[in-house]
Formats: structure tokens, C-alpha cells, sequence
């Protein structure tokens, strides 16, 4: 990994490894371009900051791009610096832009096609929630195949493996044969992950 993307983040890290493992095991040509679009919260953008207490909205999807080619015969390093760049350019004028563009055009919806939407709710406190009959087991999509378009939008959750240990859930919806795909190309990316990282932090769940 190179030395710049070292204090990378977790959301970071599973995104472009998800994010190449996907694009690859669904056999994109190599010409046609991909995107992963992250949605971003950008409430600590603002100078001033938002009054306490402000409820509304304050995010954006943020955009990744690059063809198919490129991101599955680059290193992984190569994914985790365009979902880094993309998070870092969600800046106040960002926002700002994402608004005027809002009154201007109204509200388009994303390009599905080569698209992946990803969003991390893996803080928001979903196992905190209790109504009275005992915290929550699980706070994510109820089903799979969530979304305007089935399989391109997923969430990072928070969950536990059959041992109890804390980790994030990336729920993941491909076709058959391309999730036999994907499950190859992740066993190779965990395998020599651990090969080459002995401190390796990641848990293999066996849920």
C-alpha cells in the first residue's frame, strides 16, 4: 500500500476493495467506464458551522470515476486513492454547487449504468436503539436489492460474526456466477492481505 493511503479510513478501505471485487467479478469491459459514488456527510464542512441542533440535510455523492480496465489491473492502492480524492473534494463550495445545481436542473437522478452506491452506517448507533423490549440484533435494509436499481446501492453496517466479534456487514446483491466470482477474488485479497500484513486487523466472518 502506498505510504500516502496508510491512514486511510475503514469506509475507504472496504469501499474500493468492494468496489474493485464487484467490478471485476461482473466482467466489465475494460473501456466502459465505472463509478462508485459515496454518499458523504458534510456537516463538519461549514465555516461558520450549522446552528445546534440543525436536522436537515447535509450530504452528497460524492463521485469516484475511472474505467473498468484501470481499476481491476491497478493495485488496490490504485481504487483507495480516487474514494479518497472523491471524499476529500466534499468541501463547503462543493455543496454549495450540489445546491445550485439542485435549482437549476431540479433533482437528476444518478447514471445507474456502471454505478455503485455506498453508505456507511456503521456509527449510527443502530445497536444503542432499544424500545423497550431490548436492543436492536441488526439496523439495515430489510431485504436485499434495495434502491430505484437492484444491486447498486449497498450499506456498511454495523454487526457481530458467530464468535461475537464487533465488525462492519457489507451486504452485497450480484448474480449468481458473479458472486461466485466475487467470493474468489475477496478469498484472494483477504489471503494475501494476511500473508503480507501479519497485524492485519481483518476478521474473516463466519456467519
Amino acid at each position: 500500500m502506498p505510504h500516502h493511503l496508510k491512514q486511510c479510513s475503514t469506509f475507504e478501505l472496504l469501499t474500493a476493495c468492494i468496489w474493485r471485487c464487484r467490478t471485476i467479478a461482473l466482467h466489465t469491459k475494460p473501456h466502459e467506464v465505472v463509478r462508485v459514488l459515496c454518499i458523504v456527510n458534510a456537516r463538519a464542512k461549514f465555516d461558520p458551522p450549522l446552528p445546534t441542533g440543525y436536522y436537515g440535510n447535509v450530504f452528497a455523492f460524492s463521485v469516484a470515476l475511472t474505467t473498468a480496465g484501470k481499476l481491476c489491473e491497478n493495485p488496490l492502492g490504485y481504487a483507495m486513492e480516487l474514494v479518497k480524492k472523491a471524499k476529500d473534494n466534499v468541501i463547503e463550495e462543493y455543496m454549495q454547487s450540489v445546491s445550485d445545481v439542485m435549482v437549476i436542473k431540479g433533482r437528476p437522478h444518478f447514471c445507474g449504468l456502471g454505478s455503485y452506491v455506498v453508505s456507511n452506517v456503521a456509527r449510527a448507533g443502530f445497536g444503542e436503539v432499544d424500545y423497550g423490549w431490548g436492543k436492536s440484533v441488526y439496523g439495515g435494509p430489510a431485504k436485499g436489492e434495495v434502491g430505484a436499481i437492484p444491486g447498486v446501492s449497498c450499506f456498511q453496517i454495523p454487526g457481530k460474526n458467530s464468535k461475537g466479534e464487533n465488525g462492519i456487514m457489507v451486504p452485497i446483491s450480484l448474480p449468481v456466477q458473479a458472486m461466485e466470482r466475487f467470493v474468489k477474488q475477496l478469498d484472494c485479497l483477504l489471503k494475501d492481505q494476511q500473508v503480507t500484513d501479519k497485524k492485519s486487523k481483518f476478521i474473516v466472518s463466519s456467519l
